[in-house]
């Protein structure tokens, strides 16, 4: 085969999540009229992940409420879809991805939209069935059965996924553990401050939170979690939801041969670092950020739908590049929050309001400038406190309620 791919081999998107439907989407958007792939190795048409630890596993919200496009969309929009058939290799030098059913698909264009996978335990009994991680709809949908069940429930890992489960399965009547490995939940995210306001939050609803605590075992009998060993002591569950992170899915760009940090190296217009024609957006792409100038790797939902627009800019000539701040929200029992930016344990943080009110704005000062902030149980303040990030505003400012956002 040609080293060279045809004028007509179009883009060819590997990954139907939420990020490889933008790119499709924002094509046709922008008039591209050639051919489009979207090969995905789930079944399901592209969705959106947040529902499936907020409403969808809460039970407030129908499973199509979370599909990104109509079951029709694709074909109306000439999108050719390969759902249940993932991409098994990639010839860069042929321009040509290979299926594992064994159809080659050529492509002027790829774009790497393959997510990421969520880090499992590596101890004894990790395998047992009952322990669960949450990435997919059938994920939501065990995880729904046991708290519809009011199991036991143990999480480990008290991040975002950690707590919105802990929190779904609360409100649904399950006795919930979480454990943490550091002082605190989110401590690396928020610093301790905010990171106890989080973690009393989940004590004040019944949660029992263990900290500074690792999982030794996990126990189970007739191949079924019963327990999780901690300090020697045994935690009785019966299901095991396990939050630790997730890995991107970088083994198909490595064997292709692209160069691969903490996710697929692509530049500002999120082309690869070694070839033109290939492009990584969302979990698994590492970009460089223009305003730091640092390559950043975001695994939010607001960053899937921009960076799908902005590889189909690129894609199409447009000059767009990523320059905007990383941003996402979370639902806890009644609490809503929205957080924009990338600061770190190790900022200063500035509250605006009354912590104890539960409404309230926090900021993250690195050497004085805004690197991040959050507004808890306030609302369309989002867009203001976007405009903050990179300011040096003093924290007597920040704080003074008196003082509107939009005059700081």
């Amino acid at each position: 085969m040609s080293s060279q791919p045809s004028t007509d081999a179009g883009v060819v998107v590997i990954g139907a999540g939420l990020a490889g439907a933008h790119v499709v989407e924002a094509l046709r958007e922008r008039a591209y009229a050639g051919p489009l792939t979207l090969v995905g190795d789930e079944q399901d048409r592209p969705y959106e992940r947040p529902p499936l630890s907020k409403g969808y596993l809460q039970g407030a919200a129908e499973i199509e409420e979370a599909y990104v496009h109509p079951e029709g969309w694709y074909a109306e929009h000439d999108v050719s879809t390969r759902f249940g058939d993932a991409a098994v290799a990639v010839d860069r030098e042929a321009h040509v991805v290979e299926l594992a059913d064994g159809e080659r698909l050529p492509y002027r264009t790829l774009v790497l939209a393959t997510g990421a996978t969520p880090r499992r335990l590596s101890v004894p009994g990790s395998d047992l069935g009952g322990v669960l991680t949450l990435r997919r709809i059938a994920d939501s949908d065990a995880l729904k059965e046991a708290i519809g069940s009011h199991r036991r429930m143990v999480i480990v890992g008290g991040g975002w996924i950690g707590l919105e489960v802990a929190a779904a399965a609360r409100a649904g009547g399950c006795e919930v553990t979480v454990l943490e490995m550091a002082e605190l939940p989110l401590l690396q995210v928020l610093g301790p401050r905010v990171a106890e306001y989080f973690a009393q939050l989940h004590r004040d609803q019944g949660v029992r939170l263990r900290t500074g605590v690792g999982v030794e075992e996990i126990t189970g009998t007739d191949g079924r979690v019963t327990g999780v060993v901690v300090d020697g002591e045994t935690i009785p569950a019966d299901v095991v939801v396990v939050g630790v992170g997730a890995a991107p899915n970088t083994d198909l760009a490595r064997a292709a041969g692209l160069s691969v940090g903490s996710g697929v190296l692509v530049d500002e217009h999120l082309r690869s670092v070694d070839d033109p024609d290939v492009l990584a957006v969302g979990d698994v792409a590492e970009a460089r950020h223009v305003p730091t100038g640092e390559p950043l790797r975001v695994e939010h939902w607001d960053n899937a739908i921009r960076q799908g627009k902005l590889a189909a800019a690129s894609i199409t000539g447009g000059p767009e590049v990523y320059d905007w701040a990383p941003y996402f929200y979370t639902d806890q029992y009644d609490l809503g929050m929205e957080y924009v930016g990338h600061g770190g344990a190790a900022d200063d943080v500035v509250i605006r309001g009354d912590l104890t009110s539960g409404e309230f704005i926090a900021f993250w000062l690195r050497d004085g400038v805004v690197s991040a902030a959050m507004n808890v149980n306030i609302w369309d303040v989002s867009d203001d406190l976007r405009a903050l990030l990179g300011r040096e505003i003093s924290p007597e400012r920040l704080s003074d309620e008196s003082i509107g956002l939009t005059e700081l």
